[in-house]
């Protein structure tokens, strides 16, 4: 049975899916209380590691809502919390609200213009042109006009990438990106996106399978100073070079982290952060193509692989002793089975992979994002409406 320290502030999530579930259960069994303002009816809404949940009934109203939450007079019964925003839209609304949210609950040291500049992907590649770094060739398109930016040194195949991921899900909610192969393509997905006034960057696709990814995670005080270094690197993806990652490894990386920090120092950078690269081989570079500055999708590998990164940021925050982690374990996987076998599909469709070297990859003990023995009903719940929506529509 859980026990909860009446001393220790409680933590309030802001959005988020697998890191909002991952977190409550990390904290929860820490005795910390944790609340949840998450979408309704995902799966963290059914852990036995929420003391609250306060459901957003829309992901469009999500701001209004958590403004209403945690600004309005009646929300004293929540001052005090530590704040994790776990989405692009909590860290928006962290950002414009910061000076009235601080009044009355503890926020990490991030900087939120900067925030605000981060879940921008135009202005994420600016930042790292700025300090030297590599990232692809890129182009912003914002109007009509921009249509004929496009000039003969981008090679196909091109990617239309989404400057705030968040306002592009509205209108695209099964797309993260396109990857377009031609100049009528490229033409079609631009004023399909234009109709809807989003702004979007043509980037050069770097080539290579998605085991080229990698990514660095850190925390940095407002002294300036690393609670943390982390890396890890992606498997595969659904579907291939432009969906969500199906599976992930620990595995350090001195190149990836050095970059990494450089990357974030060289921004002036607060807070806690996430930056993702690919290896072009073309060159050899390690290049940045998008910053996180909040948890990641992949936290509960964190959490099992021993780098809790949200117990050493509410600890840091809470004013608590800093658990020791020095080191995490290596080689541990993170699996998300149904997706990661559509992906084994696609590329055995593109002869890139068999049924055995797959199977063989995955023939291990794995972390599973959202399953957990002690806490089945996040997994058990949700697949049991699905199939109650497939049975009775």
């Amino acid at each position: 049975m859980k026990t909860v320290n009446p001393k220790k502030p409680p933590v309030l999530v802001l959005g988020g899916t697998s890191n909002a579930l991952a977190i409550a259960r990390a904290l929860g069994r820490q005795g910390i209380r944790v609340y949840l303002a998450v979408l309704r009816n995902t799966g963290a809404c059914y852990t036995r590691y929420a003391d609250k949940i306060f459901p957003i009934p829309s992901k469009d109203g999500a701001a209004d809502y958590w403004g209403e939450l945690l600004l309005a007079s009646n929300s004293a019964s929540l001052h005090g919390s530590v704040i994790f925003p776990c989405n692009d839209d909590a860290i928006e609304f962290a950002a414009k609200f910061r000076k009235e949210l601080e009044n009355h609950y503890i926020l990490d040291e991030s900087i939120p213009d900067l925030q605000l500049l981060l879940i921008n992907k135009r202005k994420t590649m600016e930042l790292t042109r700025s300090i030297g770094l590599p990232t692809p060739k890129f182009t912003a398109v914002e109007c009509p006009a921009d249509l004929q930016k496009v000039d003969g040194d981008f090679k196909f195949p091109l990617i239309v990438k989404p400057q705030q991921s968040h306002v592009f899900k509205r209108f695209f909610p099964d797309d993260k990106l396109f990857i377009v192969n031609s100049p009528g393509e490229l033409q079609r997905r631009l004023q399909q996106v234009l109709q809807y006034e989003l702004k979007v960057i043509i980037s050069e696709f770097i080539p290579g399978p998605d085991s080229l990814l990698g990514s660095y995670y850190t925390y940095i005080d407002a002294r300036g100073n690393t609670l943390f270094h982390y890396t890890k690197k992606v498997l595969r993806r659904f579907p291939k070079n432009n969906g969500p990652a199906t599976y992930h490894i620990t595995d350090w990386d001195p190149e990836i982290a050095e970059l990494g920090l450089k990357f974030f120092r060289g921004i002036n950078f607060r807070g806690l952060g996430n930056v993702e690269f690919k290896r072009d081989l073309r060159d050899g570079q390690l290049k940045i193509i998008e910053c996180n500055p909040r948890f990641t999708a992949a936290h509960e590998l964190l959490v099992r692989c021993g780098m809790d990164t949200s117990l050493i940021l509410y600890n840091h925050l809470a004013g608590l002793p800093l658990p020791a982690v020095n080191s995490y374990k290596q080689r541990m996987t993170l699996w998300f089975p149904s997706l990661d076998y559509k992906a084994y599909k696609e590329l055995k469709g593109l002869k890139e992979i068999t049924f055995w070297s797959w199977f063989k990859s995955v023939a291990r003990p794995q972390v599973f994002p959202h399953f957990r023995w002690f806490d089945p009903l996040p997994t058990v719940l949700p697949f049991l409406q699905n199939v109650r929506k497939k049975l009775l529509p």
